[in-house]
């Protein structure tokens, strides 16, 4: 309960801040007059920090990278004005996607697992980014507010125990901490998903993507609700209903019929959630045996995903054969072209990867997943110089990503550059809203600082870090 409530007393500080004062230098963006946009987007990267403390997250940048080009594909089209998005991929079989004002997207891995198309998985990022786009959560405090206060602190405190899996804990906190309203407030909500809905279908075809992708994921859902006693999470705060169905299949009859191709690296993202999701590696090998030999129409993405599993347990010969048809048939894929790599890597035939690396690098220099994957090649291969070099380009590109911070702190001390490893650890443990470990590592790097124009800079990151831990409570 400390976790959220030190990021609560900081977003309640931003909510009673004069609103006046700010607007003079904000974009107008259908401006609420409770929360200004500019305040929304600060809770957000708050928000996004206690978050990161409580969740695991998917720490495979092929995955974020997936992910994150079909987000911004979909807010290219979208009725956003303010795209600073930020995506968190969470490592959770549920079925979950979430938006928090100011932009933060979370997309749970066993929503990928589970919708069959492109579209369906679209179609709750759009549902989501409809959220943000139109301000629901901006709006329902303002309409809140009229008719009684609520409780920001028990609000928000609700928005993060629901997003991070406690959605019956979640539910109660915000229904306990504003009972006088709920009545007009769930009225306001079921408003903000008819909304979500008719702007989230406008926006997948926008994007050119099947419209009725909306429709098709809540039966998906519906089924999941039938097969379990727990309905799926994204349901504890996304009501399900016939009429709900219904409603999606008529607005998607609005729009021009059209025959619509998936997306195949879809597939290759559903595998790569699946051959993660068993037991043991044994497990997850006769489940894509038995897929296999039914030739079904994922045939090809199944292959891949059993690719993956043989090459976790060392089996390189089966795994490069059953790669080497997929390779052919699509040769510039670049999943297909990491999972070969990533045999190179793991049977020790490191310039062989960095060869095949290299080429595509050329042609793609930044790209987050092959970057990483010519890191782990020099790592893998003692060449811990030229991965540190690499990932601190990586580093500047994506300053916002932890993952990458912790992959580079791991080299630096390797490369025995203890300046740079604590440097790098204070902004791993700053982007996870752990400002008094962030803090100890600036200490560290302040001895090492090797000249005085870096001990002014580290001093200056320091107080700024001590100013957010004492906003979030982390300290007096």
């Amino acid at each position: 309960m400390r976790k959220l409530s030190f990021t609560l007393l900081l977003a309640l500080a931003l909510l009673q801040a004069p609103a006046q004062a700010q607007r003079d230098d904000l974009p107008t963006m259908g401006e609420s007059g409770v929360i200004p946009v500019g305040q929304e987007y600060m809770m957000g990267r708050v928000w996004l920090m206690s978050y990161r403390r409580q969740v695991p997250a998917l720490e495979d940048p092929l995955m974020q990278d997936y992910l994150e080009t079909l987000l911004f594909k979909l807010a290219e089209t979208s009725e956003l004005q303010d795209r600073r998005l930020v995506l968190i991929t969470v490592e959770a079989s549920s079925i979950n996607a979430f938006a928090v004002p100011g932009g933060v997207v979370g997309v749970h891995s066993g929503l990928v697992q589970k919708a069959q198309s492109e579209a369906q998985l679209a179609s709750v990022l759009t549902h989501e980014l409809a959220h943000v786009s139109q301000r629901h959560w901006s709006r329902s405090v303002e309409a809140a507010q009229r008719s009684q206060i609520p409780s920001l602190l028990g609000l928000l405190g609700g928005m993060v125990a629901v997003v991070a899996g406690a959605g019956d804990a979640g539910i109660a906190t915000i229904a306990g901490t504003q009972a006088a309203a709920q009545q007009n407030r769930l009225r306001f909500s079921r408003v903000h998903e008819r909304e979500a809905d008719r702007v989230g279908i406008q926006n997948l075809s926008r994007a050119g993507l099947d419209p009725n992708g909306a429709a098709n994921m809540f039966e998906v859902m519906q089924a999941e609700t039938r097969s379990y006693s727990r309905p799926p999470e994204f349901l504890m705060t996304h009501p399900l209903t016939e009429t709900r169905i219904a409603d999606a299949r008529n607005r998607a009859r609005q729009y021009p019929r059209n025959v619509f191709d998936d997306n195949p690296d879809f597939q290759l993202m559903r595998m790569r959630v699946q051959a993660s999701s068993f037991r043991t590696d044994d497990e997850a090998e006769a489940w894509f045996r038995k897929r296999l030999k039914r030739k079904g129409r994922n045939a090809e993405a199944q292959q891949y995903g059993l690719v993956l599993v043989l090459t976790r347990q060392r089996k390189f010969a089966e795994a490069m054969e059953l790669l080497e048809p997929l390779r052919s048939y699509r040769p510039d894929n670049l999943p297909y072209l990491l999972a070969e790599a990533d045999i190179h890597i793991e049977s020790g035939e490191f310039d062989d990867a960095l060869s095949l690396l290299g080429r595509q690098w050329m042609l793609m220099p930044g790209n987050y997943p092959l970057t990483m994957a010519v890191s782990k090649a020099h790592l893998r291969a003692g060449r811990y110089t030229e991965a540190e070099k690499i990932l601190q380009g990586q580093a500047d590109r994506r300053s916002s990503d932890p993952y990458v911070w912790y992959v580079l702190a791991e080299t630096q001390g390797l490369t025995g550059n203890t300046y740079g490893l604590h440097q790098s650890r204070a902004q791993y443990f700053y982007l996870n809203g752990r400002m008094l470990e962030a803090r100890s590592q600036l200490g560290y790097a302040l001895r090492l600082a090797p000249d005085p124009v870096a001990e002014e800079r580290i001093r200056t990151e320091q107080r700024y870090v001590e100013n957010a831990a004492r906003a979030l409570g982390q300290m007096k």
